[in-house]
């Protein structure tokens, strides 16, 4: 497993690097030697956050692309928080992976663009991040494993069987629901 550790107003010090390191390495037994880790540590300037020290981890693997956010008020902790969770991540995918018929890795896509924690100006709202991913074919049950194990509320993916751009998510009763594409006049 390869780490690379960056800084957004944060100098990455070897202390930072090697604690780090030390939490991350946990996660090499679940994954393979060309797995690639990259932890970003954010400091926001924001005065409303008091939990501003941020640990961002993005995990690429053979299948899937995990992330996971984590903000506390120490980095130390922040770290911890984040290898935690990216470690239930893995274990999850390798678990469900381990149950799908004929054991075969979901198709490798990057992750969906993730809630901004800044809050606008009075009732002004602005677009203040764009995001650009890869989306390869799946079916809506992979679909339903991407979105389990990034964690969020919906998933955007290309249906392999309409070849369309569909969006799943997470009802309230625990169940999904999918929203395709329709044509005027269908």
């Amino acid at each position: 497993m390869r780490l690379q550790v960056k800084g957004r107003h944060i100098d990455v010090t070897d202390a930072l690097f090697s604690y780090a390191e030390r939490k991350l390495s946990k996660l090499a037994r679940h994954l393979a030697d060309e797995s690639w880790v990259e932890l970003e540590l954010i400091v926001e300037h924001n005065p409303r956050i008091s939990e501003n020290q941020v640990a961002e981890a993005t995990i690429w693997t053979k299948g899937p692309v995990l992330r996971a956010r984590e903000s506390a008020t120490d980095m130390y902790a922040a770290i911890d928080l984040v290898a935690d969770k990216l470690e239930r991540q893995v274990v999850r995918y390798r678990e469900r992976r381990s149950r799908r018929p004929g054991g075969h890795a979901a198709v490798q896509h990057a992750a969906p663009p993730e809630p901004v924690a800044t809050l606008p100006e009075e009732d002004e709202s602005v677009i203040v991040k764009t995001k650009q991913f890869n989306m390869k074919p799946m079916g809506e049950e992979e679909a339903a494993l991407q979105l389990e194990l990034i964690g969020h509320d919906f998933f955007v993916f290309v249906n392999q069987d309409s070849d369309e751009v569909n969006v799943i998510y997470k009802r309230r009763d625990g169940n999904y629901g999918v929203i395709e594409p329709a044509r005027d006049g269908s």
